[in-house]
């Protein structure tokens, strides 16, 4: 038995934020049905076609779901609706702001019909404010919420590399969707949760909003490097590969002297000798350890700071990750389904003794649309009509 067994979810969802959140309530067990457009579909499926002709950020989104296709204007649409919205635990949205409300899906107009479903608006400022109706990308709340500014090398901001503004708001909407269902068992009702991709990033940026607390300067952006302790980043072997290393204390900075860089002396030296100092001189250290890490090929070099017991890491491409010898020694990788072909997946981060996670397969466009129609009450003459008539 998984923990969201029975559970139902119904979701009217786009991109990443939403099918990240709901993907996860499948791996627990939840049932998610997705209403995706006739034809087109969620927009993510044509982002790439990376997997064998499949998008990636979709594939990897959206497995273990049910996929419905359904025009949402159309007149027989509130029909189907209400009776999915009969069978739901949760109800999850992030369409354009107002796109829920004028389909008569807001949480105000279903509470009363439905009183113990849980109504999990996401957006990207919220549902209120003067900001509501901006339209939100990742990269644009990145750049609002102050990711941007202090990320990247010092004269040029960058962006992260993956989705981190839609991963954060799933991951709370997530959270809260669980909360809400603990809560519905012993109140029995429902509730709605309004998660904001803006709210969620800078939660995620409190250390450096604190760091620039009453005034103070923000943290620079240091590239790779950490901003305020050193050594801490990116260094260069002598064979071009890069290690990252980082030193937290006094304590591994004296061992990191003497026993990778092999020179003892350098830990009393005045101009290196409190983590503050050695921020204010990194270039001046940087070059000794460049000169030091040039004799070693990276292996020699990783050999040394674990011996050391210095904290390191392989700068791993996307290649040597899929390779990790960490995830396949912990059994981490299993094969999911998809329209083209089964693919390897990362099984859910955090092991349970108690159950497996659910691992099925992504849909293919409208692949049950007919079977939940079917379910619903709908008889094949009226599904092959409402086919015709471009409504599924």
């Amino acid at each position: 038995m998984r923990p969201l067994d029975g559970i139902t979810v119904l979701t009217l969802e786009h991109a990443i934020a939403a099918p990240f959140c709901t993907r996860q309530l499948a791996d627990l067990g939840a049932r998610v049905i997705k209403v995706e457009r006739p034809c087109s579909g969620d927009f993510a499926r044509a982002y790439d076609e990376r997997v064998r002709g499949l998008a990636s950020h979709f594939v990897w989104t959206n497995r273990s779901k049910e996929s419905l296709t359904l025009d949402l204007k159309h007149a027989e649409a509130p029909a189907i609706l209400a009776k999915l919205l009969a069978q739901a635990d949760v109800l999850v949205q992030n369409l354009a702001p107002g796109a829920a409300a004028r389909l008569g899906l807001s949480y105000e107009t279903l509470r009363e019909q439905h009183p113990r479903l849980i109504v999990c608006d996401i957006s990207g400022y919220g549902s209120d404010g003067p900001y509501r109706d901006k339209k939100a990308y990742d990269l644009l709340i990145q750049s609002e919420s102050g990711f941007l500014s202090v990320t990247g090398a010092a004269n040029a901001p960058a962006k992260a590399g993956c989705s981190v503004a839609d991963i954060s708001a799933a991951m709370y909407a997530h959270s809260q969707i669980l909360a809400a269902l603990l809560q519905r068992a012993r109140s029995g009702r429902g509730c709605h949760i309004d998660v904001s991709m803006l709210e969620s990033m800078v939660e995620w940026m409190s250390y450096p909003l604190y760091y620039a607390f009453d005034g103070a300067p923000p943290p620079p952006r240091a590239g790779a490097a950490h901003a305020t302790i050193f050594p801490y980043g990116p260094f260069t072997a002598g064979d071009g590969k890069t290690v990252m290393l980082g030193l937290q204390n006094e304590r591994e900075w004296q061992v990191f002297c003497s026993r990778v860089l092999d020179l003892p002396e350098l830990a009393s030296d005045a101009r290196f000798c409190s983590n503050l100092r050695r921020t204010q001189a990194r270039d001046e250290l940087r070059a000794l350890i460049d000169e030091c890490f040039a004799l070693l090929s990276s292996e020699q070099l990783i050999a040394k700071l674990d011996a050391a017991q210095i904290a390191n890491a392989r700068m791993n491409d996307m290649h040597e990750v899929w390779e990790h010898p960490q995830l396949a020694a912990r059994g981490r990788w299993c094969e999911v389904d998809t329209p083209a072909g089964p693919i390897p997946a990362l099984l859910p981060p955090g092991q349970v003794d108690s159950f497996t996670p659910r691992m099925d397969a992504v849909p293919a466009l409208g692949q049950h649309t007919d079977a939940i129609l079917g379910e619903l009450g709908w008889e094949q003459a009226a599904i092959d009509r409402l086919r015709q008539e471009g409504a599924i």
